[in-house]
């Protein structure tokens, strides 16, 4: 379902028209299978959180996105596409790492970070492409350092990451683009194994879980990659596509960048984060067992798709959903899921946001686009919403 013309932060009209009528409604896929689309606000949480609908991507009905994605459902099996106890078992492996406590011991390395991409980008030419200078570089420097993975691979990892999160790409070439980063991340995990004092994530999963042989060394590179691209495409998205919205409403970025109050500054996160909600294609499910939803019932072996961007716009959950407001306490939004399949990582993504947002606007006042925002080129076919480029100036 496509976005509006001249709409680029609103879910497709088509999607909110389905909301408008129901909270949930049969859709076609690309394979013929008719699956629910939930757009409800409260039918989504219920149904994250109800242990009767399954995040089981091998299971007969399953919703897969595309052709590609389902084709590789066996190599790139990981703990988010599982149910406990299995899910649980490998998602506490990572946890610690990804804490509150442990991401907030690395926020001054975060600030630096965006404090020397920042000086870079002032010191050279005018205009730039923001995503390059900024948007792409600090997720990825941040990720490379806290899971152990050379930064100065950076161009294979993120060529390969964009094959795999494009809708539009063949079997072949994401299989591929898979193998690549699969392939590479088993060789890092084997030198770790080989000299594990390192102090980063990918070592001490070597150490604690493969040396042990509670997990393979192919499963543990299985995970690497899945922490590596969800660790720098979904932050490198909001800084690039929250930073031009934010040019798009210039009371909201007025009234941030004359915010040193770190409060209003999280605040405008969270509130970004709703408003743009850059999961554009809807979490998957399947439902395990008949689930009644209002006057609604939800059959053994259907397929679920939950569609975050239009329950972040759900005027039952939201007030006037559709305005930009950095004030709004939107804290309840589900852009990050909801239940025990919620982010990982949403603590570090918080934070690299948040050092962005209240350094970039302070430090360059005069920050404008260098171009016509219909000339902007969106990510309409990624499964990750956001710019390929941005070209600012000051």
């Amino acid at each position: 379902m496509a976005r509006a013309a001249g709409c680029p932060f609103s879910p497709p009209p088509a999607v909110l028209a389905l909301q408008a009528q129901a909270p949930l409604a049969r859709v076609s896929l690309w394979d013929g299978s008719s699956p629910w689309l939930v757009t409800g606000y409260a039918e989504q949480r219920a149904l994250l959180s109800d242990p009767r609908i399954s995040h089981d991507n091998e299971r007969s009905g399953y919703p897969h996105s595309t052709p590609a994605v389902r084709a590789r459902v066996k190599d790139s099996r990981t703990f988010i596409n599982m149910d406990d106890p299995d899910h649980a078992r490998l998602r506490r492996m990572a946890t610690a790492r990804f804490a509150i406590k442990r991401v907030e011991a690395l926020r001054p390395a975060i600030q630096q970070i965006v404090d020397d991409q920042i000086d870079r980008m002032l010191a050279g030419p005018r205009p730039v492409d923001l995503v390059q200078a900024l948007a792409l570089p600090v997720p990825s420097l941040v990720i490379c350092e806290l899971l152990g993975v050379p930064y100065a691979d950076h161009d294979f990892f993120h060529a390969n990451s964009m094959i795999l999160v494009d809708r539009e790409s063949s079997v072949e070439s994401a299989r591929q683009a898979n193998v690549k980063l699969l392939d590479y991340l088993d060789r890092l995990v084997a030198e770790k194994l080989a000299d594990a004092d390192d102090d980063d994530l990918l070592s001490e999963l070597a150490t604690e879980h493969v040396k042990t042989g509670e997990l393979t060394r192919r499963e543990l590179a299985t995970m690497g990659v899945l922490l590596l691209i969800a660790g720098h495409e979904t932050t490198a998205n909001m800084i690039a596509l929250g930073t031009l919205a934010l040019l798009e409403h210039p009371d909201q970025l007025a009234a941030l960048r004359a915010a040193d109050d770190q409060e209003l500054v999280a605040g405008a996160v969270e509130e970004l984060l709703r408003y743009l909600t850059i999961v554009q294609f809807g979490l998957r499910r399947i439902a395990l067992a008949d689930i009644q939803i209002g006057d609604q019932t939800i059959r053994a072996g259907d397929g679920v798709v939950i569609a975050i961007d239009a329950g972040n716009r759900d005027e039952q959950a939201f007030a006037d959903p559709d305005r930009l407001d950095v004030h709004r306490d939107a804290r309840q939004h589900v852009a990050f899921g909801f239940g025990v399949h919620q982010c990982l990582g949403q603590p570090l993504a918080r934070a690299e946001l948040q050092v962005v947002y209240g350094t970039l606007y302070r430090r360059v006042p005069g920050l404008r686009l260098a171009t016509d925002l219909e000339r902007v080129p969106f990510k309409h076919n990624a499964a990750v919403y956001g710019v390929y480029e941005l070209p600012v100036t000051w």
